[in-house]
């Protein structure tokens, strides 16, 4: 992936989210309510996180234990499947988790090296920013419903939120033609 098509991807997915947010409609509000425990939401993440990673194990190098790739494969396959049955509460954003987590990789790693380019770090910050909402909201996925009542708790601060937001995400995309 390029500098300029990660910048624009980051980009246009925040000025979804923000714009999503701004809007501030019942439907909006009742989502992101729902958000947290939705299992829909869990089977779409999660269960499209587990694939994502399961890929990345089975391409496994010797290197990177793949003499064990099929054992490894099988177990964490196990834990992902037995995950939507013991571990229910909160998956949908513990799969959210997991996905900006396994994307940070290819977003990073587009602006790896590009040291003559200041403006990268407008990626590269927020990347690192979603990337420590990440790890938190993966060991305290509860920490999320908090955030979203807090959210929704003080009329326009949705608003608010979103806008800065879709704001970034328009500097992200302007930024992304600079290179």
């Amino acid at each position: 992936m390029t500098l300029p098509t990660a910048t624009i991807l980051v980009g246009l997915a925040l000025l979804l989210i923000g714009g999503a947010l701004f809007a501030d409609t019942t439907f909006v509000r009742s989502a992101l309510k729902a958000f947290p425990r939705s299992r829909v939401a869990a089977y779409i993440l999660f269960g499209g996180a587990s694939v994502w990673f399961l890929s990345h194990v089975a391409v496994l190098t010797e290197a990177d234990f793949g003499q064990y790739r099929r054992y490894l494969f099988i177990a964490f396959a196990a834990v992902a499947l037995l995950s939507f049955f013991y571990v229910k509460e909160f998956l949908a954003v513990r799969g959210l988790a997991a996905f900006v987590l396994l994307a940070a990789a290819p977003l990073l790693h587009s602006a790896y090296g590009e040291y003559d380019i200041p403006a990268r770090l407008f990626l590269v910050g927020v990347v690192y920013l979603a990337l420590t909402a990440a790890l938190w909201l993966g060991a305290q996925p509860w920490r999320m419903r908090d955030a979203i009542e807090w959210l929704q708790r003080v009329p326009g601060r949705a608003r608010l939120v979103g806008g800065a937001l879709a704001a970034y995400g328009l500097l992200l995309c302007a930024v992304a033609f600079t290179y």
